[in-house]
């Protein structure tokens, strides 16, 4: 079972960048895609991004895309999430997410999630 624990949330204001961290503790890391999922309060938690395993391909949320960069660094066995111009509606609780089949394109390809990290947007 992996575990996966997530850092770098917080509180700012509309157009400002934050750079999600995610631990992965899994010596198979390099196997699995990865991905970030994110629930807003009395929403269904919705997928933002997935990165294949080795990060070749990515896939964003048309909501996200051309704002939010998925990497990873497979030494470190990290993974992260840039977002720039962030937006009020960005504003949700972040997770981390593996998928050990290295699918990485929609919300049901992912197996395990880590605790979240709150990211909050004020205008």
């Amino acid at each position: 079972q992996v575990q996966l624990v997530e850092s770098g949330g917080g509180l700012v204001q509309t157009g400002a960048s934050l750079k999600l961290s995610c631990a992965v503790a899994k010596y198979t890391f390099d196997r699995y895609a990865m991905g970030w999922l994110r629930q807003a309060p009395g929403k269904e938690r919705e997928f933002v991004a997935g990165l294949s395993p080795v990060g070749t391909y990515t896939n964003y949320a048309d909501s996200v895309k051309g704002r939010f960069t998925i990497s990873r660094d497979d030494a470190k066995n990290m993974l992260y999430l840039q977002m720039n111009n962030l937006r009020s509606e960005d504003t949700a609780a972040y997770f981390c997410a593996a998928s050990p089949s290295g699918r990485y394109r929609r919300l049901a390809d992912f197996e395990t999630w880590g605790q979240g990290t709150q990211v909050t947007v004020s205008s």
